[in-house]
């Protein structure tokens, strides 16, 4: 990569001064934790665990193998080769393979804009909850109503409206979390990678101490066993159904936090004479052991908390029974409840069948799916209910979900900061750190929209739609431009000479057909199934019996229309940019035909 210059009174060795200067990590474990710590995040503790249940366990192990072999790995390899061998950020780096790439680090740089603005409430919710659980009792033990836990989170943490339109107000418990949450994001980032690279330490490393600790203690539960093997239970009819398959593509992808430009950023700090293949294998593996690893105390506590819904459910049954037939208080069991059931279904099935009995099921109860929020904060917060010390385990949760939630949003302010400063948009005379305050303020700003009553349904929709059709276009992209626009041969010279060996055949088949054509069928395929339905959302509704179960609605026409721009808004830059330079590229031709500029075409370029 030849990088242009920018400027025609810049010599080339000015250049290579400045990326000579370029600020780097402290280390090689540094840096390797730095990327960890980006790419682990609570998508690997809640989504990665998430889907396995939904489809039926292990059975989702298999395509998301194969989804990480043949899509994650090679276009982690290669982001951050790029970002090594240019030492630029993401719009510096696509525009110097090619002008008209320069829109895709412009979408990349959005998109970590837009995530990390509700990534950064999930952190405030996490801050919310640790400080109340220092409190004797857990606030979350006993609520004015049936399900204490889901009381807690729907009504005293979020308070929520019962539907999108409703906005209500700030709330101003989450508005004081949300500042606390970006001021201490500011303060790890205060001096860009020099403090980042501190903070890492204990935010890449503590979740592993916490799973550990949990998974240890979950073990010793009753109805653990069943929850490992619902996990790792292999039901092959599930392979068959097509989403499954496209399910495991798109998290192995955002699991990698692929296309953000944060991986861009950080490998821009490394020596351009590092093995940068080794740490795509360490990062990529690391990052799906952690999701493997994760979903075990996790589908541990989901068996426990399985047999005792069971349970809870069998004894509501005993005591309907015991009291319809006069039978005497004890003698029915829960060990001898199916005995029981199956007699006086013989005896009496009129009578049996009025009493309108629940259905109670061990297998029905490991298949209740809890994602995203409902795992975190109603799932393990109710688990930890039950747990002797019950304070000291909610501490170590929340800490541990602060850590994992920490770590991702440096990647994500990275992404944004380091585009914009290479850009060199910013005025000598404004300080670095003065620049990033300014950054975490307008971002504390616009994301007060999620402290409304009605704001979890906005952070959905920005999860949703932010965080899916953008990142996939701008990967294809991105692997097209290595590819193809700059040349696979090139690249494959760069790496040679940064890493001491040319990349073998399985680097150089998925660059140049496999990924690609795996990102190709992945969009289109969510495109089709995205179109087949009506998009809904669930709806809280508090005036259910068994508080609170959810409306599924559909979303007005207006906030549909901000879903779908939300999904075009950042990969419309990408020819946006390629239109620009082409417009410029014809204009400075016109002038350069003319001798009125022979620098036109530098001045025109500019930054980009």
């Amino acid at each position: 990569y030849k990088k242009k210059t920018k400027n025609p009174l810049k010599s080339e060795s000015d250049e290579q001064k400045e990326i000579t200067q370029r600020p780097k990590g402290d280390n090689k474990i540094q840096y390797l934790l730095t990327c960890i710590g980006f790419a682990v995040g609570l998508g690997n503790v809640w989504r990665f665990p998430y889907l396995c249940q939904t489809y039926g366990g292990g059975a989702f192990l298999i395509p998301y193998v194969i989804a990480l072999v043949f899509e994650g790995l090679p276009l982690l390899h290669m982001e951050l080769a790029i970002g090594q061998r240019l030492r630029m950020g993401s719009v510096g780096v696509w525009s110097s393979i090619s002008p008209y790439q320069g829109g895709v680090g412009v979408a990349s740089m959005l998109v970590s804009f837009l995530v990390g603005l509700f990534y950064n409430m999930i952190l405030a919710w996490i801050l919310w909850y640790f400080f109340h659980s220092f409190q004797s009792p857990l606030p979350w033990r006993d609520c004015p109503i049936n399900i204490s836990v889901n009381y807690f989170w729907y009504r005293e943490t979020l308070n929520m409206t019962p539907n999108i339109e409703t906005s209500g107000s700030l709330q101003w418990w989450l508005v004081l979390c949300l500042a606390s949450a970006w001021c201490i994001v500011y303060i790890c980032f205060i001096r860009g990678i020099e403090t980042v690279g501190k903070a890492i330490y204990a935010t890449a490393t503590f979740p592993y101490l916490v799973l550990t600790i949990f998974l240890i203690t979950a073990l010793t539960l009753p109805g653990a066993s069943d929850g490992l093997i619902y996990l790792f239970t292999l039901n092959w009819e599930t392979l068959k159904n097509p989403k499954v398959w496209l399910d495991a593509a798109t998290q192995i992808f955002f699991s990698l936090s692929l296309a953000f430009g944060g991986l861009i950023a950080f490998s821009s700090y490394n020596p351009q004479k590092n093995n940068c293949e080794r740490d795509a294998l360490i990062v990529g593996c690391v990052n799906s052991f952690t999701s493997i690893y994760a979903s075990i105390p996790i589908f541990v506590i989901l068996g426990f908390k399985a047999n005792e819904n069971n349970n809870n459910c069998q004894n509501w049954n005993i005591l309907t029974l015991t009291n319809a037939f006069n039978i005497g208080v004890g003698n029915i069991t829960l060990e001898n409840y199916g005995e029981w059931l199956n007699y006086l279904n013989k005896t009496d099935p009129s009578e049996v069948e009025s009493l309108n009995l629940k259905a109670c099921n061990l297998q029905t109860f490991l298949e209740e799916v809890a994602s995203g929020t409902g795992l975190a904060f109603i799932l393990f917060t109710e688990a930890v209910i039950e747990m002797p010390a019950s304070q000291v385990w909610a501490v170590l949760f929340f800490v541990m979900l602060f850590c994992l939630s920490l770590s991702s949003m440096f990647g994500n302010l990275e992404g944004v900061l380091t585009p914009l400063l290479d850009l060199h948009i910013v005025p000598p005379w404004i300080p670095k750190e003065a620049f990033t305050g300014l950054i975490c303020l307008i971002s504390f700003a616009v994301a007060l929209i999620f402290t409304l009553g009605s704001g979890n349904y906005w952070l959905e929709i920005f999860n949703s739609y932010v965080g899916s059709v953008p990142l996939l276009i701008i990967a294809f992209f991105e692997i097209i431009a290595v590819a193809y626009v700059y040349g696979i041969n090139r690249f494959n010279d760069d790496i040679e000479w940064m890493t001491g060996r040319r990349p073998n055949i399985y680097w150089q088949a998925t660059w140049r057909f496999i990924s690609p054509f795996m990102l190709l069928v992945v969009f289109v395929a969510y495109v089709v199934i995205e179109a087949e339905k009506q998009p809904t959302y669930n709806a809280w509704n508090p005036d259910y019996v068994h508080y609170p179960l959810a409306d599924v609605l559909h979303y007005p026409e207006w906030v549909f229309a901000i879903c779908v721009l939300l999904s075009i808004l950042p990969v419309v830059a990408i020819p946006l940019v390629a239109f620009y330079k082409f417009m410029c590229f014809l204009k400075n031709y016109t002038m350069n035909r003319h001798n009125q500029n022979p620098y036109a075409n530098e001045y025109c370029h500019g930054e980009l």
